[in-house]
């Protein structure tokens, strides 16, 4: 077990930057709870380990680039930028990719991130997404 609840989100993120599935599983707990920028909340390890791979094969290079962490007992912020490029590319422009500032909140305990929501504002991502149909 990592020693510190920020020791453990960076641990979190690296997978989610190296599109480990293996590794993000392995730190959510069994009643995960992932709340997305649209505030819709899905619940369970085995269900997001299902959600990462599909978000995984729309946006194989997804990133979350840290400025800023905080972080205490149980509660970690993340400040920073989201990007990637959306993988159904039909536009040749360079439009599939995105760069936006989000923020993160996470709640770890007994070494395992129980909770991990994201703020961004997410219509380019869908205006991409949209434009490839």
């Amino acid at each position: 077990m990592k020693n510190t609840e920020i020791e453990i989100v960076l641990e979190f993120v690296e997978g989610i930057n190296s599109a480990d599935i293996g590794k993000i599983v392995n730190l959510m707990s069994d009643e995960h709870i992932f709340i997305d920028s649209g505030d819709c909340k899905y619940q369970g390890k085995d269900f997001m380990k299902q959600g990462w791979i599909n978000y995984f094969t729309m946006f194989p290079d997804y990133k979350i680039e840290i400025i800023d962490i905080i972080g205490g007992i149980p509660i970690v912020g993340i400040f920073g930028y989201a990007s990637g490029t959306f993988i159904g590319m039909k536009n040749k422009n360079n439009s599939n990719y995105f760069r936006i500032p989000a923020s993160w909140k996470a709640i770890v305990q007994e070494g395992k991130v129980v909770y991990w929501q994201v703020f961004c504002e997410s219509k380019q991502i869908e205006q991409i997404v949209e434009s490839n149909k």
